[in-house]
């Protein structure tokens, strides 16, 4: 499916900045019509608006026309078993992403040029995630042997005194929503940094959110990231019991079992921006949050510009060097 304005045919997208649709090309606000294209030939579409191929794989759920920059909403991967449940709209803009990688990088002395250039960012682009959302019920039950060691010193003795308890914790929690990544290009590790998101904000889906933006069903079925998820939830109790039992000299634990039930998931589509930055042969990619703005990503050291600092530096002090030789001579 594609978004075309009522008004003069351009591609409607969704706005973060303004929440709604909206039209670049007449300004149009809440002017979309949906039209459907045929979709699939092979492993490419063809562009509905420029007839040019468009390259997809089994898990692209939306794309854009390198050609007409024609944002495509592909049916079949947003409907029926890959219908998502929510979406998180997209809070931050293209324009405020660049903003804040600027502000938040522009003080790395030994960054590449061209890594905050104008041309690099606009390569920028924001991408729906799909994730699983996990509800789950667990009780756990935890026990430990706790020590008290008491020492003083009495004349010329030194006593130790060590006391022994039992440990007992029969827990209830429940957890709503824990987010695993459905995404197998997305690395695990950078998804799980993308977190907190603020779930009060989920929306039902409606296609038109992805007008504007990237995006991909899910690639694995929800059962796939139940252990995932279990260990989070794990993390989570564990600390939550380690705070229930302080003031002992040492805690060594007995036996911990959890149990989880009632299990539910939801499926659906979070926010990310994501940008891709090449040097010296090896890739760098950032990611923002989409909703809270919050970065991941490593920055790459440009080896001229710190040799170029070194020489800089030791040039300053051979000159003071030189300078002070020459003071001392005419005292």
């Amino acid at each position: 499916m594609i978004f075309k304005c009522k008004n003069c045919g351009g591609n409607t997208v969704y706005s973060p900045e303004k929440k709604q649709m909206h039209c670049p090309y007449c300004d149009g606000a809440e002017t979309q019509d949906r039209f459907d294209f045929p979709e699939f030939e092979g492993n490419y579409t063809i562009c509905p608006n420029c007839r040019g191929e468009i390259s997809t794989d089994v898990h692209t759920a939306s794309s854009r026309c390198p050609y007409c920059d024609t944002y495509l909403i592909f049916n079949e991967r947003v409907e029926g078993e890959y219908l998502p449940a929510y979406v998180l709209p997209f809070q931050i803009g293209k324009d405020k992403c660049k903003e804040m990688l600027k502000e938040q990088f522009k003080k790395k002395t030994f960054a590449p040029t061209d890594f905050l250039s104008e041309a690099r960012l606009e390569t920028i682009e924001g991408d729906y995630v799909p994730f699983w959302l996990f509800d789950y019920d667990s009780v756990t039950d935890f026990t430990a042997e706790g020590r008290k060691v008491r020492r003083w010193t009495s004349g010329n003795y030194q006593y130790t005194e060590t006391s022994y308890y039992e440990i007992r914790r029969n827990m209830s929690a429940g957890f709503r929503k824990v987010p695993a990544d459905a995404s197998t290009p997305m690395p695990d590790e950078v998804m799980d940094l993308m977190e907190p998101y603020d779930y009060t904000q989920l929306q039902k889906f409606e296609p038109q959110f992805l007008s504007g933006f990237m995006s991909e069903k899910f690639n694995l079925p929800a059962i796939k990231y139940v252990d995932r998820v279990k260990v989070k939830m794990q993390e989570s109790i564990d600390a939550y019991l380690k705070g229930t039992y302080t003031g002992y000299s040492s805690v060594s634990p007995l036996s911990k079992t959890t149990q989880y039930n009632n299990e539910q998931t939801h499926y659906a589509l979070l926010p990310v921006w994501v940008y891709h930055y090449e040097y010296a042969g090896k890739k760098y990619p950032f990611y923002v949050n989409g909703q809270t703005g919050k970065i991941v990503g490593k920055v790459p050291v440009s080896l001229p510009k710190v040799l170029a600092y070194g020489g800089t530096l030791w040039g300053a002090l051979a000159l003071i060097l030189v300078l002070l030789s020459f003071t001392f001579r005419f005292m």
